[in-house]
């Protein structure tokens, strides 16, 4: 009795694990369920900026990639510090991603968080915009050459600006004087908040120099008030092809660029990371993000999670030498 019993139990049981593992089998993943309900995609900058923009074309084509709505959210303050902390801070579900900027190579060795490029799980890299070397069309620097040769003839005469003091466009012209074994405080750094202003106070004669980026320049470039020099990039831009390299012009590696990536929190499972990662790498080659971007002026520049992770610390790196240099480090 005890033991038909006991066989019973032991093949009633076995049959059941057996019904729970087929169950199991059957069941999709979470990336075949994922997306069941709406994507809230942080932005750490305000409305109306370029962070902003490309966010919110990348939503919208997203949301025609995983079938719900994206909703962009700005959430601004502390030099982008609020924004990528709640980015880093979501839940790990693959609900709440967001677009890391240049800044999180740069925040932490400000002392203003302790977020880095390794706080999140990379999902793609979808843009990058390097720094240019703006003058004035007037100016009497018609190369980079001339420029640098000024800049050694007479330390702390010629001024730059495009942003705050510590900002990517200052680490930008710092990094390439300190490449070019030239101390970067022989060009005075004037804050501004931001490319714009900056622009406008070297056409006044404020300052001599701006070495922010192309789209940021163009619509001066195109009225004939600015001149452009240069460009720290690899390549030369599409937006002014005949515009030298650093490398081209003076034989210098040294590049440097603002860059907006998708990322989500650490820790998301991984086939929702895929998921995502699949949708971004198709909406980058898609033809309405480029003549977005192509529009706009701003540079389409795609790596996947694993390269997007290796770039990343590659900026870090090389941002906090150039901030170390400059005495910005906290």
């Amino acid at each position: 009795m005890f033991t038909r019993t006991r066989r019973s139990f032991v093949a009633q049981a076995a049959g059941v694990a057996a019904g729970m593992a087929m169950a199991v089998a059957a069941m999709p993943s979470m990336a075949q369920n994922y997306p069941t309900r709406p994507i809230t995609m942080v932005c750490p900058w305000g409305a109306g900026g370029g962070t902003d923009a490309t966010a919110r074309i990348i939503a919208s084509l997203l949301e025609k990639e995983l079938g719900q709505p994206v909703t962009v959210v700005n959430r601004t303050g502390g030099s982008g510090v609020v924004g990528h902390s709640a980015i880093a801070a979501a839940a790990p579900d693959g609900y709440t991603i967001g677009v890391a900027t240049v800044e999180i190579g740069m925040m932490h060795w400000q002392g203003l968080t302790e977020l880095t490029g390794t706080s999140y799980t990379p999902i793609g890299l979808v843009n990058a915009d390097p720094a240019g070397v703006q003058v004035r069309t007037e100016s009497p620097y018609k190369t980079i050459q001339d420029l640098l040769a000024a800049i050694k003839a007479n330390p702390g005469k010629l001024k730059a600006s495009g942003t705050g003091q510590g900002g990517i466009w200052h680490l930008a012209i710092a990094g390439l004087l300190r490449d070019q074994k030239i101390d970067p405080a022989t060009v005075p750094w004037v804050p501004s908040n931001g490319a714009a202003p900056g622009l406008q106070d070297m056409i006044a004669g404020g300052v001599d120099l701006a070495p922010v980026s192309l789209p940021e320049s163009r619509s001066l470039i195109d009225a004939g008030k600015v001149r452009s020099l240069a460009i720290m990039s690899e390549e030369p831009a599409a937006l002014y092809p005949n515009v030298p390299t650093l490398k081209k012009a003076i034989g210098s590696d040294w590049t440097m660029a603002a860059w907006r990536g998708i990322v989500a929190p650490k820790g998301i499972p991984a086939d929702v990371r895929d998921k995502l990662a699949a949708a971004i790498k198709k909406i980058a080659a898609s033809k309405e993000f480029n003549e977005f971007m192509s529009k706009q002026g701003y540079g389409v520049i795609y790596k996947a999670p694993d390269d997007f992770a290796a770039f990343m610390a590659k900026s870090d790196k090389e941002l906090g030498a150039t901030m170390k240099a400059v005495g910005l480090i906290k």
